[in-house]
Parts: C-alpha cells; structure tokens; sequence
C-alpha cells in the first residue's frame, strides 16, 4: 500500500486531482484555525495575535496555491511540508492536531488511491484499444 506513496514528482491526473481536492480543503480548515488562534490570544491578552493570523493565513494560502501547483515536480513535496506545518499549529490551538491527522489520512488516502485509480484507466484504455491513455484537461 505504501510502496505507492509519492513524495516527490508530479503524479497522473487522478491523483493530482484527489490531492488537490484534499490540500484545497485543509487550506480552509487551516485559516479558521489561524482565526481561532488568533481569538485565543486576543482573549489572553497576548501581543502575538496578528502573528498566529499571518503565519495561518500564509500556510492556507500555500495549501490553496499548491492545489493548483502539484503538476510540478515539487508540488507533492509542498503538500508534505504543509501536512507537517498543520500538525505542528497544534501547538498553538491543540485541536488542529485532530485537523491535521485527519487531513493528513486523507492526504495519504489521496495518493495512494489515486495511483490505483490512474492504474486503472491505463489498463482500462490499454483494454479498449487505445495505446494511450485519455489526454490530462
């Protein structure tokens, strides 16, 4: 199962579209965690507040940019980086550790079934005929 994990290089269409949808959607998850984050350390009265809002916002931002970049040999790369990164904003709201295991499965989920499936219109078009398979849109 794991043997299919990519870390790096840029994977076929279904693949890059499921780990698209996936690290497009943590990016959401991560902003209304940067917003939690902030809220908490107004609510103590720390000065950090608009620090925990960028550096959130920045790490949604890279989430949802990468959705877009994974047809880059680097993009899966990135999406690594960004599962650790949301693992480690646990330790400024620790709820986002439950967020960043369950897109991190998700994630690994995504790539793994994503490779099956690629596999499988390969086979499907080597089966219809075809010696290629369907061009990426």
């Amino acid at each position: 199962m794991l043997s299919s994990l990519v870390l790096y290089g840029v994977p076929e269409k279904m693949t890059r579209r499921l780990a698209a949808t996936v690290i497009g959607s943590q990016g959401l998850a991560v902003f209304f965690g940067a917003l939690v984050a902030r809220a908490l350390a107004e609510a103590r009265g720390e000065s950090s507040s608009g620090a925990f809002l960028a550096v959130g916002s920045a790490i949604a931002v890279l989430c949802i940019l990468d959705a877009g970049m994974l047809r880059r040999p680097w993009g899966i790369t990135l999406g690594w980086v960004l599962q650790l990164a949301t693992l480690l904003s646990a330790f400024v709201v620790p709820m986002m550790l439950a967020v960043g295991l369950i897109f991190g499965a998700l994630w690994v989920t995504a790539l793994v079934q994503g490779v099956k499936m690629d596999a499988l219109t390969r086979a499907h078009a080597a089966e219809a005929g075809s010696a290629t398979p369907p061009a990426d849109r």
